[in-house]
């Protein structure tokens, strides 16, 4: 990915960049099909895992419908960028224009594929329910698998950003 131009406010942490993971709720995940681009937002569960000397490596895990838009997007063309972010506030100013927002975000792009196999579709909605909804208990009916959609973004290259608000 491009060097990032404010590098002061890129986080490289990974245990600060697994919070901004923990903290948001929706991914955006950008794609191009016949008809142009386009941006979906979804709900979402992760795996992050850090190996020492490593560049860290995030796995994206959604459910959604097995045919439409989507689907038959990431069946032609894999390649998506996404986008996440959170701890949101406006940060005052004396003028129009001093103002601005604090915020903190992961971008990156990666690869994306369909789950078919009842193991894969198991762990990635467990990893969905996990993060969105961690004392739920989690079963799924075969019925359920069946129709379900679900799927993996192998993220390639991601960057964490933060605005922090004025004290």
């Amino acid at each position: 990915m491009r060097q990032m131009r404010l590098g002061k406010r890129e986080i490289k942490d990974p245990e600060d960049l697994r919070k901004i993971l923990e903290a948001c709720d929706v991914v955006r995940i950008g794609a191009v099909d016949e008809e142009g681009m386009f941006i979906v937002p979804v709900n979402f569960g992760y795996e992050f895992e850090v190996c020492e000397g490593k560049e860290p490596q995030l796995r994206l895990y959604f459910h959604g419908a097995q045919k439409g838009r989507k689907a038959e997007a990431f069946a032609k063309k894999t390649e998506v960028a996404i986008e996440m972010d959170c701890a949101h506030q406006l940060i005052t100013g004396d003028y129009t224009c001093s103002y601005s927002y604090a915020y903190q975000s992961i971008m990156g792009t990666g690869h994306v594929r369909v789950l078919s196999e009842k193991a894969e579709k198991i762990h990635g909605l467990s990893r969905v329910m996990e993060h969105l909804a961690p004392e739920a208990e989690i079963a799924f009916s075969e019925e359920m698998l069946a129709r379900t959609g679900v799927f993996c973004i192998e993220v390639t290259s991601f960057t964490g950003k933060m605005r922090e608000a004025k004290k």
